[in-house]
């Protein structure tokens, strides 16, 4: 198969030391020496509407983001869709317009897609094709720390049993909006913020009864590339979004930070993470044609009735006759009827929404909070109303 970029150097079969002394063995010694690096990003977007989904794959193409987890999406339903080249995996509520989780795939990493799980509108997955070893990342959306405990253990319950489902030996991501602080003395980083309660203390017995490592506490960073949620009035800020991993693929994590100036109306930042693996395209089957059966010429159906006058199907098997039947079908429908055509939608947001979309990022940038809510104002009411022409 061919990978998504660079490929792997070559390495000997010889056991390999790290700088700290540690040897590395079979999968993880060739991780060391790949080349390849990829982006996964996670976002609370407090909502998502068609517009915002515009603004979000300019941000990835901004920002070069391979995998997009995004938490609070407000969609009912599960399924998956196309869009300008990404595509988009969501899991949402049955009825109620209240939490979400979902996917946003590159163009470029689209064709390592293996599957998803679709688990709760709390909790989602989707499986990659890696080399040496598949990934499977995990998106999620915790409950605050003052729900009920038995939502709290509900939650932790199904990402348990979903954790368990995966293939053992599968590299995980397990990324999202955890509603907790870590503190800092968080599992295998010291670069974490605020002080850990009672309640969130729940999120490092996971991470510890799991082997998994939160990566944006692992490097040392300004404040204002830790802090992922600000209060509406700018006094408060917290680290409650992480990205974790398996703590025996720490050495494929390059870096992970928050990126203060991408914007999508949202109160929380754009957490991401930089990590060295292969990725490989997953072979696909080849799309049957499909013909507009609205457009069928009298030419096709009395080539087929004279076809069929002259077919010999005495003495042949079934298979045989049905071989025949099947070709005589397909080359007339071939020669006659006409094949649809795969329109792409167009863009329903309109150029000044998108020129809105600029100057509320620029107003975030430039730490012009009111500004910037006036922009988001402006921005989802003309979002509303283009929906409505559509």
């Amino acid at each position: 198969m061919a990978s998504l970029s660079s490929k792997c150097s070559g390495v000997s079969s010889s056991t390999i030391g790290s700088p700290g002394g540690t040897r590395l063995r079979g999968a993880s010694r060739r991780v060391r020496w790949c080349k390849e690096k990829h982006c996964i990003g996670s976002w609370n977007v407090r909502s998502m509407s068609q517009g915002k989904i515009d603004v979000l794959k300019r941000e990835l193409e901004k920002i070069n983001i391979d995998i997009l987890g995004i938490s609070e999406m407000r969609w009912t339903g599960m399924g998956e869709f196309a869009s300008d080249g990404h595509m988009a995996y969501y899991s949402g509520h049955d009825n109620n317009k209240s939490n979400g989780v979902a996917f946003i795939v590159s163009d470029k990493v689209r064709k390592a897609v293996i599957g998803c799980k679709y688990k709760n509108d709390r909790m989602m997955s989707i499986r990659l094709q890696g080399q040496p070893l598949n990934i499977t990342v995990i998106q999620v959306y915790a409950p605050t720390t003052d729900a009920e405990k038995e939502i709290i253990d509900q939650f932790y319950g199904d990402l348990q049993e979903l954790l368990l489902s995966t293939q053992k030996k599968d590299i995980v991501f397990i990324d999202g909006d955890w509603n907790a602080k870590v503190g800092y003395q968080a599992v295998e980083g010291k670069y974490g913020l605020g002080t850990t309660t009672e309640a969130e203390q729940r999120l490092l017995e996971f991470c510890q009864e799991n082997s998994l490592i939160i990566t944006n506490t692992l490097f040392q960073l300004p404040k204002r590339r830790l802090y992922m949620w600000t209060s509406p009035d700018g006094q408060h800020r917290n680290q409650i979004d992480y990205i974790h991993c398996n703590q025996r693929w720490k050495s494929a994590v390059q870096s992970a930070t928050t990126i203060p100036g991408a914007d999508c109306g949202s109160d929380h930042e754009l957490l991401i993470a930089k990590f060295r693996l292969k990725l490989q395209n997953v072979a696909k089957s080849i799309p049957t044609c499909r013909y507009d059966l609205n457009s069928i010429p009298s030419d096709y159906t009395l080539e087929v009735q004279n076809r069929f006058n002259v077919l010999e199907l005495e003495d042949k098997s079934s298979q045989e006759m049905w071989t025949e039947v099947a070709n005589t079908v397909k080359e007339a429908a071939e020669k006659h009827i006409p094949k649809k055509r795969n329109s792409k939608k167009a863009r329903w947001l309109s150029v000044e929404a998108l020129q809105i979309s600029d100057e509320r990022r620029k107003a975030k940038i430039e730490g012009h909070r009111s500004a910037m809510f006036e922009l988001n104002k402006d921005f989802q009411k003309l979002a509303r109303r283009e929906k409505d022409i559509v």
